[in-house]
């Protein structure tokens, strides 16, 4: 169902109203960092491509992503996901979220998400040299839904393709959560070009999950069992007593967003609906593995709601390197930032490592020389969107957000 920009409007003042307690909750160090965020309209697109506007879902300054840093002036230095309403050619609303300099890092969230709410994690990925780029999915977050209701998820992963070309990004390591992932192998497997890397994080592809859905298919109430797991999931990231701190931040993330499927839940019919409509994934990634294209499967062994057999099927289709994360349920990301850019860093030294020499290569940048501007002139049109609507770096770039010890723990092998 769309939505328009003054339903937006107020929709947003509603929810403001109705959790006062999530913005009391907000301590005066990140307030302070907010204050200091980069906001606004940063310039305007071709007249015959897109217009910018500011997100009327969002808050007038950038979240924050680093949190757990000690000095007022880290937290500052700190890079910061800057939420921007791309507006395509047809009229249809898309909302972003961007940051960061380098290798453009697509990031698809899953059902009932939106992309900010990953902006701990993805402001961490930013210092690893990647430009981050969160898409939300059509129904979902600032994005206007599908004019027919979303029948199928080629019709979301469609969108996807052209939002990313409007951004201008030419490839990209296309990362997807939960029901994202399926939207990001949907992409990948039609349009091999366009992709440096694909990561799937606990995605709705594989074996198993093709038979869940032949399961939902004949009852439906199963999806909106599995739903429910979710919510509960998401819920349960928010650590109250073991970090408050984290909750904190946290539920200034999560809580709007759960607001408005309160208010709106039938947004999430055309989604639902297309999961249960959807075809099996499996040749999808086989489609994958035919184009070499290198693949990463992410996954918590105690996920209920996509069980782990489906990360290793998907893994072995697509012949890819499978992560599995120990005592992670499905939301796993959202609950230790720190996590994935650990996971990340070590991919770094394989797989993703040498997807990114070999894309840079291909586009006749010397990869041990390369800088960030000729890692964005090699994957990024001249003049993009992407970056006119990215906010500067703090320092120029060279500011880095300290972290701590990850709290999961890890294994990867590459299964058969």
């Amino acid at each position: 169902m769309s939505v328009t920009t003054s339903e937006a409007r107020a929709r947003h003042a509603r929810q403001r109203e109705d959790a006062p307690h999530l913005e009391a909750a907000l301590d005066a160090a990140l307030d302070a960092a907010l204050d200091a965020g980069v906001g606004g309209v940063l310039g305007s697109a071709r007249p015959h491509v897109v217009e910018i506007v500011p997100d009327p879902l969002s808050d007038p300054a950038p979240v924050v992503g680093p949190t757990d840093v000690p000095t007022a002036a880290s937290r500052i230095g700190g890079p910061r996901l800057a939420r921007r309403l791309v507006t395509l050619d047809d009229g249809h609303q898309v909302g972003v979220a961007v940051c960061g300099r380098g290798v453009p890092l697509v990031l698809v969230h899953g059902f009932t998400a939106e992309g900010i709410l990953y902006a701990q994690t993805l402001s961490r990925l930013v210092g690893m040299g990647y430009k981050v780029v969160a898409i939300d999915v059509a129904g979902h977050g600032a994005t206007l839904g599908l004019p027919t209701g979303g029948g199928s998820l080629s019709s979301y992963s469609q969108l996807l393709a052209r939002v990313v070309d409007v951004l201008g990004i030419r490839r990209a390591v296309f990362m997807g959560h939960s029901m994202g992932g399926r939207l990001v192998t949907e992409l990948a497997a039609a349009e091999p070009g366009r992709v440096i890397a694909v990561v799937l994080l606990d995605a709705i592809v594989g074996d198993t999950w093709d038979r869940m859905v032949g399961l939902f298919r004949v009852a439906p109430p199963l999806l909106a069992a599995v739903g429910a797991v979710l919510a509960l999931d998401t819920l349960s990231t928010v650590p109250l007593f073991r970090d408050p701190r984290q909750a904190r931040k946290l539920a200034r993330l999560v809580g709007p967003t759960l607001i408005g499927h309160g208010r709106s839940p039938w947004r999430m019919i055309g989604p639902g609906v297309s999961i249960i409509r959807s075809r099996p994934s499996g040749r999808l990634l086989d489609g994958i593995a035919a184009h070499g294209l290198p693949l990463v499967v992410i996954h918590g062994d105690r996920d209920l709601a996509v069980p782990r057999p489906t990360a290793r099927s998907a893994a072995a289709r697509g012949r890819g390197e499978l992560v599995v994360v120990r005592h992670a349920t499905h939301s796993w990301l959202l609950k230790d930032p720190e996590a994935l850019p650990a996971i990340f860093a070590e991919l770094h030294k394989g797989i993703l490592g040498s997807a990114r020499r070999a894309a840079l290569e291909a586009a006749g940048v010397d990869p041990e020389r390369a800088e960030r501007d000729d890692e964005e002139a090699a994957f990024l049109a001249p003049g993009s969107l992407v970056g006119r609507i990215t906010p500067p770096m703090p320092g120029g770039g060279g500011a880095r957000p300290l972290r701590r010890r990850p709290r999961y723990r890890w294994v990867t092998s590459r299964p058969r």
